[in-house]
C-alpha cells in the first residue's frame, strides 16, 4: 500500500492538485477553476468529487492528509484571511470545509510557506536550515526557514517581503498601501516599470504600443534577451529593488541560501544578475560572499509537491 498526501495550491486563475508520495513523485495531476463557484463549499465539492474519482482508479494507495497552499493562509487557523485575488471574501474557513467532506488532517498555509517546505523536502534547500524562498509572480510571497522550522509569527502571518516598503508613498499595492515591494518585483511590476520608463524615455523599443493588459512579463524578457534597451533596464531595475531588499533580509535571519522560485525566475541572468550584484552591494560586511542566490530545485510539479510536503511535515513533527 502506498501511502501518500493530496496537495493542493490555489491560485488567482487556476487551483491544482495531486497524489505525491513520500519521494516526491507525483502519481495524479488535476486541475479546476478557482473562481468557477462563488460558493467556496461548491469549490471543495468538486475537488472531493475528482479526488474521489482519482481513488477508484488506484487500488494500492491509502490517503494520509490534505496539503494546502493558497493566498493569505493561516496556518494556526486553516483560514484564508481577505486574500485580495479570490472572490472569497473575508475570513474562509477551508480546513474545516475540507475536513467535512475528507475526514482526514488538513494543513493550510500560504502559497510561499508551501514553496519553503518544498524547497527543504524535494528541492534545492534539502539539509539547509536556514534558507528563504522568494516567490515571483503575479505578486511577490517569501517563505522564511529558520532552524529548520518555518516562521509563522504569531499570528501566522509572518514573513511578507512583497510587503516591505521600498518607495514611501510610491505606487499603489492592493494591500492598500503605496510602496510595496511587490508592486515593483513581480509580473504585474515588470509591466508597470515598463510603461513609466516608456513614457520616460523617447527610446525605440518592441514593447510600445502593446497595450497594459496584453504585455506580459515573458513578453519583456523576450525583448531584453533580444536587446531592447527599455526591456533590459526594467529587469536591472526590478533586480536592484529585489537585492537591496534581500540584503535587509540578511541582516534579520542570516540565510545560508535565498531560492527564487516562479515564472520571473525562469528569466534566469535578466533577474539573478542584477539582483545579485546589487545583493553583495548592500550587504552587510559580514555577510559579505557567504550567501547564495539560488533558482529554486523544485520540478514542473512544484505547486503540488510543495504543498503536499506540509503533511509530509507535519506527520513527522508529530511522530
Amino acid at each position: 500500500m502506498t501511502e501518500v498526501a493530496l496537495g493542493i495550491d490555489i491560485g488567482g486563475t487556476n487551483t491544482v492538485l495531486g497524489f505525491v508520495d513520500r519521494n516526491g513523485k507525483c502519481l495524479f495531476e488535476d486541475t479546476i477553476e478557482t473562481q468557477i463557484h462563488e460558493d467556496v463549499d461548491l469549490f471543495v465539492k468538486d475537488i472531493y468529487e475528482k479526488v474521489n474519482k482519482a481513488l477508484k482508479k488506484f487500488n494500492n494507495i491509502k490517503l494520509l492528509g490534505i496539503g494546502i497552499g493558497a493566498p493569505n493562509g493561516n496556518f494556526y487557523t486553516g483560514t484564508i484571511e481577505d486574500a485580495p485575488n479570490l472572490r472569497w471574501n473575508g475570513v474562509i474557513h477551508l480546513s474545516d470545509i475540507f475536513k467535512n467532506y475528507f475526514n482526514l488532517p488538513v494543513f493550510l498555509t500560504n502559497d510561499a510557506n508551501v514553496a519553503a517546505i518544498g524547497e527543504m523536502i524535494y528541492g534545492g534547500a534539502k539539509g539547509m536550515k536556514d534558507f528563504i524562498v522568494v516567490t515571483l509572480g503575479t505578486g511577490l510571497g517569501s517563505g522564511i526557514v529558520v532552524n529548520g522550522q518555518l516562521l509563522y509569527g504569531h499570528d501566522g502571518f509572518a514573513g511578507e517581503l512583497g510587503h516591505v516598503i521600498v518607495t514611501p508613498d510610491g505606487r499603489q499595492c492592493a494591500c492598500g498601501r503605496k510602496g510595496c515591494l511587490e508592486t515593483y518585483v513581480s509580473a504585474t511590476g515588470v509591466k508597470r516599470s515598463v510603461y513609466k520608463l516608456l513614457a520616460d524615455n523617447l527610446e525605440e523599443s518592441e514593447l510600445r504600443g502593446i497595450p497594459f493588459n496584453d504585455l506580459t512579463a515573458k513578453m519583456v524578457a523576450d525583448a531584453a534577451n533580444r536587446g531592447d534597451k527599455i526591456a533590459i533596464q526594467t529587469y536591472e531595475h526590478t533586480g536592484r529593488m529585489l537585492g537591496e531588499v534581500l540584503a535587509n533580509s540578511v541582516a534579520i535571519t542570516s540565510p545560508e541560501a535565498i531560492f527564487l522560485f516562479g515564472g520571473m525566475a525562469k528569466s534566469g541572468d535578466l533577474i539573478f544578475k542584477p539582483t545579485k550584484y546589487h545583493f553583495e552591494k548592500n550587504l552587510l560586511g559580514i555577510y559579505k560572499n557567504k550567501i547564495k542566490i539560488l533558482p529554486s530545485g523544485l520540478n514542473d510539479n512544484a505547486a503540488i509537491l510543495g504543498s503536499s510536503a506540509l503533511v509530509w511535515k507535519e506527520i513527522e513533527k508529530k511522530s
